[in-house]
């Protein structure tokens, strides 16, 4: 008799890009949580890999970067038929608008379920009306077995949109790791290169986050120097964080440097170390133009930190207004300042709200509970065979 052990069902998850971001970090959770006897995982990147991969805590994760040309590469096509067909996965899951045309060559190659993941609008369609974008999804439909979006919002627009029958949607909400992302100790830790004291008699007012587009980080330089000026007898106490790398970093500190603001702002660019830059600020800010369900504002409320955010996509759905943090309009300077100036004179209110924020994720946002769903999913269609 054979002792040869099955293998478990390949997962082919294909994404855009592996590098940091909140899609790219879900994913890695996933696969680092879900029980390694249960699936198996590949990774298909329609352009590359970064670093990033290295928070992989699994050996046996493949890695294959199509290197897709910019525009319609209909050879990149044929190059996943390929892959797909070696491979012999049981499961493909694509994520987001830019990877949803790949499940044609998924359906060529005789992959039998498919899954289609809605973390957020892409950045040429922020609120979901692109019409062309629509049509792509209703076209595309009948090949997707089961539909996950991140939040209500997004939910919503595949139900009505979309016309996406609900027994046909699982909504999964992000999970946040708690073992890394928890409150700041009593004292703060140094940061590395950062030029910002640890003392008490700062008020670090911060964002992580792509410095591009959608993310629009501008809004909060902006709504930081208006509160700067607005506020004198804060000014000295200020100090901004920015990090992230992108586009809108230059405009970001020819901003502050025509405001003599440079010395009150740290945009270090991309960093590996957001939990400890994370326990260094007192205030969170996500001044997104659009989002799904944002990683980083569950990574600040499990970091015990009050939370603005503007009042889009799925971010209603994590803060609550008065109790957690503050929602304001998307691109409203005068707003967010305001907002803003309000936890910065009310110290208690900081930590109440912080301390909400962190129940609140322990409760509702566990990085379990964000497993276990996908794993049901996946489970279910299965269980179909």
């Amino acid at each position: 008799m054979s002792t040869d052990k099955i293998q478990a069902p390949l997962i082919v998850h294909i994404i855009y890009r592996l590098g940091i971001g909140g899609l790219e970090n879900g994913l890695v959770n996933l696969i680092n949580q879900i029980n390694p006897d249960a699936y198996r995982h590949a990774i298909v990147c329609l352009k590359d890999s970064t670093d990033f991969k290295q928070r992989l805590t699994r050996t046996d994760v493949a890695i294959y970067q199509l290197n897709k040309n910019e525009g319609q590469d209909w050879a990149s096509f044929i190059r996943l038929y390929k892959l797909l067909k070696e491979l012999k996965p049981t499961i493909v899951h694509t994520r987001n608008l830019a990877t949803i045309e790949y499940l044609v060559p998924s359906w060529l190659a005789g992959i039998k379920w498919r899954v289609h993941g809605e973390h957020g609008w892409d950045v040429f369609d922020p609120d979901g009306t692109n019409i062309k974008y629509q049509w792509v999804r209703r076209l595309l439909k009948p090949l997707i077995q089961r539909f996950i979006p991140l939040s209500k919002h997004l939910e919503s627009y595949l139900t009505e949109k979309i016309k996406v029958s609900p027994k046909k949607i699982t909504r999964i909400c992000n999970g946040v790791d708690t073992r890394i992302f928890y409150p700041c100790p009593q004292n703060k830790s140094p940061l590395l290169a950062c030029p910002f004291s640890t003392n008490q008699d700062q008020i670090i007012i911060g964002t992580v986050g792509r410095m591009h587009g959608v993310k629009d980080q501008l809004t909060l330089v902006k709504a930081f120097i208006l509160l700067c000026q607005n506020s004198p007898e804060l000014k000295p106490v200020l100090r901004l964080i920015i990090a992230g790398d992108g586009p809108l970093k230059a405009q970001a500190l020819s901003l502050l440097e025509e405001n003599q603001l440079t010395d009150q702002a740290w945009l270090p660019g991309e960093r590996n170390d957001v939990a400890e830059i994370m326990r260094f600020l007192d205030i969170f800010v996500l001044p997104s133009q659009a989002e799904g369900i944002s990683n980083t504002i569950l990574e600040a409320m499990a970091t015990g930190l009050p939370v603005i955010a503007t009042a889009v996509g799925g971010n209603p759905e994590l803060v609550i207004d008065g109790k957690t943090g503050g929602l304001v309009p998307p691109s409203d300077v005068k707003s967010m300042a305001e907002k803003i100036a309000e936890y910065v004179k009310n110290a208690e209110k900081r930590h109440l709200h912080g301390k909400n924020g962190h129940q609140r994720v322990l409760e509702e946002f566990s990085l379990t509970a964000m497993v276990g769903r996908y794993k049901t999913v996946y489970d279910s269609l299965l269980n179909q065979e």
